[in-house]
């Protein structure tokens, strides 16, 4: 019952997960997450935990695949078991796939920064860039602006704010003839519109669909310069509310199509365990 292991090791955080060999193909085990306050702690606590939790003694792991910048940490392989590292962004690519259903697409991680990636079945992953606005950008700016440094409770905030007290739109300067093709909802300037009476509800909102849109324009360009129309969506800002909401809105109006699959915040760590 061979076991492929995958390890995402950030700086204090680590995602894992597992591939088992079952009936001649591979069943994929429940990815986690665990914190903790340095990568060798947060690593090791969530590999004792993926085997308690799905039961698996240490003889049944044939290979331990790593990833992410915390990975640089480890000095010799874990427990002696045969290790290989696995390049970021090929692990991106071969996850969004995988979660997605599909052979070719566009691969948006987001993370604290933003990565986008070209990924088609049988071919190398193909980095195309990316920006530096991302996860961290909305909690530097939450903290800094909101002293909100959760991103939930950002979340939760952001339910009660209205953009039509923070972002200039089309609309505000088209009311009587909005341009053709560009809707009068579309954003002109993020922030370009915010009123001294703009509440903290308002402001967390405007925070949200600056990150998102942003990451938006830059996957749409990337998905056009590859002839592509499917860009899926992985990492932790994924999976927020807010993204569930905007992203097939800007779908509709781009033509574009965003995809968030279940599992989006593991798709690197499930692609670095495939690649095993």
């Amino acid at each position: 019952m061979g076991v492929v292991i995958g390890i995402d090791i950030g700086g204090s955080t680590t995602k894992i997960v597992g591939f088992q060999k079952k009936d001649g193909g591979r069943r994929l085990l429940s990815p986690l997450l665990v914190s903790a306050a340095d990568p060798l702690t947060s690593m090791y606590g969530a590999f004792g935990k993926f085997l308690a939790e799905n039961d698996l003694p240490l003889s049944a792991i044939e290979k331990v695949m790593t990833t992410g910048v915390g990975a640089s940490f480890l000095a010799k392989p874990i427990y002696d078991l045969p290790c290989e590292s696995v390049r970021e962004f090929r692990g991106t690519g071969l996850g969004g796939l995988y979660l997605s259903g599909l052979e070719r697409a566009i691969t948006v991680s987001m993370g604290t920064g933003t990565a986008i990636v070209y990924a088609e079945k049988g071919h190398e992953m193909e980095y195309l860039g990316g920006t530096g606005v991302g996860g961290g950008t909305l909690t530097g700016l939450a903290k800094r602006m909101l002293g909100i440094e959760s991103l939930e409770h950002l979340g939760l905030l952001a339910e009660e704010g209205d953009l039509r007290n923070v972002d200039l739109r089309i609309g505000d300067f088209a009311k009587t003839a909005p341009i053709e093709t560009m809707p009068a909802e579309l954003t002109a300037a993020n922030f370009g519109k915010l009123s001294d009476m703009a509440s903290k509800p308002d402001l967390a909102i405007g925070l949200f669909n600056m990150v998102y849109e942003t990451i938006a324009m830059v996957a749409i360009f990337a998905a056009r310069g590859r002839g592509v129309s499917d860009v899926v969506l992985t990492g932790n800002l994924a999976v927020t509310p807010y993204a569930a909401k905007l992203f097939p809105t800007l779908s509709e109006i781009f033509g574009v199509n965003f995809i968030i699959p279940d599992k989006a915040q593991f798709a690197t760590v499930i692609g670095t365990a495939l690649c095993g």
